[in-house]
């Protein structure tokens, strides 16, 4: 769970709409798992609060969003609720996600449980999640993450709940000098507690990381990429989907 500046809870696009970070996770996360949405009648996204960045996940399909907090859901559209106690009958969707949600979960297993205990027999889950546990920093206090991940763990972590894993690939890999800087130097100085605001950027860098990161995406289309700052995961629930 984060806290926005003023000490309420929630993600931090919320307070900073159109932040370059979350437009750049918009393109990778559609580039990795568009490919796996296939058709589905029923989706959820489980931490909807940023629902921006899976604009790309919505279409002629039900679509539910969920977060613990209802500030960011849609009035009549989105549900209030609990990733590791979700209040859905089991398999009920044909796609879930959870965009950076289980690292906030003290029983990750749990989450992930829940999530494939919602999802029909053939249905896909979406993932991502920090990465580098050397990553950590004041910054995964303030944003209420409980851990951060490698691809060998999250593969491990969805393996041992059953599902079998379609594709997992590290992202951000263009940026990934200018992580391990920024890092660095939250080592050096802490950030006043309380305080989760997201770093600035001038307007001539962010217009380099988002150039960068456009064309990281074109390269995940096509490969999965060797590190980076987060980590994206697709997989299925073994078993034949539902013809009715």
């Amino acid at each position: 769970m984060s806290r926005l500046p003023d000490g309420q809870p929630g993600s931090s696009s919320l307070r900073r709409e159109g932040y370059w970070w979350h437009r750049a996770r918009t393109d990778l996360l559609g580039a990795v798992m568009g490919p796996h949405l296939a058709t589905p009648r029923r989706t959820l996204d489980v931490g909807s609060a940023d629902a921006p960045s899976v604009g790309w996940l919505r279409g002629a399909h039900q679509h539910v969003s969920l977060d613990l907090f209802p500030a960011g859901l849609v009035p009549g559209q989105g549900v209030v609720g609990s990733a590791t106690d979700l209040p859905f009958a089991d398999g009920t969707f044909d796609v879930v996600s959870a965009f950076d949600v289980v690292e906030h979960c003290a029983d990750d297993a749990r989450a992930v449980a829940e999530l494939v205990r919602v999802l029909a027999p053939g249905g896909r889950m979406l993932l991502s999640v920090p990465a580098y546990s050397w990553a950590w920093s004041d910054h995964d206090v303030q944003a209420g993450h409980h851990r951060r991940y490698t691809r060998p763990q999250l593969v491990g972590l969805v393996e041992s709940a059953g599902m079998r894993v379609l594709r997992a690939t590290y992202a951000f890999t263009g940026v990934f000098p200018l992580f391990v800087a920024e890092r660095a130097g939250r080592r050096v100085r802490r950030a006043p507690a309380g305080d989760s605001r997201l770093p600035e950027v001038p307007p001539a860098v962010e217009r380099v990381l988002t150039a960068t990161c456009r064309a990281e995406a074109r390269v995940l289309r096509r490969a999965d990429l060797p590190f980076g700052s987060s980590v994206f995961l697709a997989a299925v629930r073994p078993g034949r989907p539902d013809p009715t």
